[in-house]
């Protein structure tokens, strides 16, 4: 029934239920080695040559704890406002998969490091909803199954499957929401505003590169629905590892629209994992859900607990950076630009950028200028993201001084850009191979303008007249003969003062 239902249109549902959301982030972390081992944890290496007997879960194998993998979840947890756990220890999650070698999973059950915490999220027309943070604990990875032969690369239809354990045992953190109800019709924003702001909270904690398409930051989306104003809870379905904040805003909106057909149908909503398609922006029904007891958790015999002195602690919150909604206020009144102006750069993933560009030097206006707009569109037409065009913020920087001091109007500066852009050196490099420097001698510029007016007189005739808009013909000759590189303003005023008008 569920495969061909209808959905319900979006306005009907949050008339009739109240969505309550609940989001699981799972972040790897960017430690050198695994969680219980001295594997590397570099992503894209040969499948399986970056494994071990601890990870590969071999008899006798024994793990060690990454100090390092803790104090990026102490850090994690400070910065989510919780309280850090005194004392802990690991637990086994019991369950058979062929990407757990083990066939079990080392996390935390009911000690976790870090728990009762809360992130503020701001949303775009300035409402502050405040998530409350259930837990952030530590596991391992499990590895990663390859279906080879079905149409959509999942397990139904594959011919065979092949297992990469590199990713096994690589250092997770687990966030966990508290339920987000009284949402609304903001539930899928909000759903987005969250990952994004934990995305953002995490990689500026330097503990992760967030990469949701490369796997190490991944949400799985709780939602349940109840009719409006009940009270009550309805049965939740989690939507696993949707790796991108379009699809988590996209997974909350489908899965809303789905519920609410189910439930009009007179059907019940199953408590079960489900898979989104990025193709179709749909859900689709994967195993029923297990409860924590269907994992028989059972502490964890081959490690010790995790004891985090109180000083230890205080030491890692002084490590704590200026957090991303701090940094952006901060440079919101440095710069005196609005509310709207700012999200637009972090939007555009240009905020970096910007600051950095600045700091070399440029005023703020120019270098937001050149990011957001001629940059912005020459990555669209490259086909890469903003950060990664083969541009530095101190070279957009010198463009930007050089055309302060008039040595390259804004035509030729897109130019040298561009040279910049095509491997052909920086900026003073460009400009001299090129020769795109701006026509200064006024010799030269009378010269070109007299040259221009003798050509056209019947222009040069009406400018004399009072019709001084047609200097606007004189001036496109002589940007001509000089290629561009003249001062148009400059060109425009020698031109009035040639034919004395």
């Amino acid at each position: 029934m569920t495969a061909s239902i209808e959905l319900v249109d979006f306005d009907d549902v949050v008339a009739r239920f109240d969505p309550v959301l609940g989001i699981e982030v799972h972040v790897e972390l960017s430690t050198a080695t695994k969680m219980f081992c001295g594997c590397p944890t570099g992503f894209g290496a040969e499948p399986n040559t970056q494994v071990c007997p601890v990870c590969l879960g071999l008899p006798g194998a024994l793990p060690v704890v990454n100090r390092a993998a803790v104090e990026s979840a102490i850090r994690i947890g400070l910065a989510l406002n919780c309280s850090i756990a005194p004392w802990g220890r690991f637990a086994r999650k019991n369950y058979f998969y062929p990407d757990m070698p083990k066939n079990f999973q080392t996390s935390q059950y009911d000690e976790p490091i870090a728990v009762d915490g809360f992130l503020d999220l701001t949303l775009d027309d300035g409402e502050v909803v405040r998530i409350g943070i259930e837990r952030a604990h530590m596991e391992e990875d499990t590895g990663k199954s390859l279906h080879v032969g079905g149409a959509d690369g999942r397990i139904h239809g594959a011919d065979h499957s092949l297992l990469d354990y590199n990713r096994a045992g690589v250092p997770l953190i687990e966030i966990v929401t508290k339920m987000i109800p009284d949402t609304g019709a903001r539930a899928p924003e909000v759903a987005r505003a969250y990952v994004t702001a934990l995305r953002d909270l995490i990689s500026s904690l330097g503990v992760s590169d967030v990469r949701m398409d490369q796997g190490s930051m991944r949400a799985d989306v709780n939602l349940s629905l109840s009719p409006a104003g009940s009270g009550t809870l309805g049965t939740r379905t989690e939507t696993k590892n949707v790796n991108s904040l379009r699809s988590v805003e996209r997974a909350v909106r489908h899965e809303m629209g789905r519920q609410a057909a189910v439930l009009d149908a007179g059907g019940e909503i199953v408590q079960e994992t489900r898979h989104f398609d990025e193709a179709t922006g749909h859900t689709r029904a994967g195993r029923r859900k297990e409860t924590s007891e269907d994992y028989r958790y059972f502490p964890e015999p081959d490690l010790v607990p995790i004891a985090p002195s109180a000083e230890w602690i205080e030491e890692l919150r002084g490590t704590l950076p200026e957090l991303p909604w701090e940094r952006r206020r901060r440079i919101q009144d440095e710069w005196g630009i609005s509310d709207e102006e700012i999200r637009d750069l972090v939007n555009a993933g240009a905020l970096d950028l910007v600051e950095a560009t600045v700091a070399a030097g440029a005023p703020s206006q120019e270098a937001r200028s050149w990011w957001v707009s001629y940059l912005a569109q020459q990555a669209n037409t490259r086909s890469v993201e903003l950060g990664e065009l083969a541009i530095t913020p101190g070279q957009v920087a010198r463009v930007v001084e050089l055309v302060g001091a008039g040595e390259l109007t804004n035509k030729l500066a897109r130019q040298v850009v561009d040279g910049v852009l095509d491997g052909e050196g920086d900026p003073d490099a460009v400009v001299a191979a090129r020769g795109l420097k701006v026509v200064s001698d006024e010799g030269e510029l009378i010269a070109a303008v007299d040259a221009a007016l003798a050509a056209q007189p019947d222009v040069a005739e009406k400018i004399r007249g009072g019709k001084v808009q047609a200097a606007g013909a004189i001036v496109g000759a002589v940007m001509k003969a000089t290629k561009g590189q003249a001062d148009a303003k400059r060109v425009r005023e020698l031109v009035v003062e040639r034919v004395g008008a």
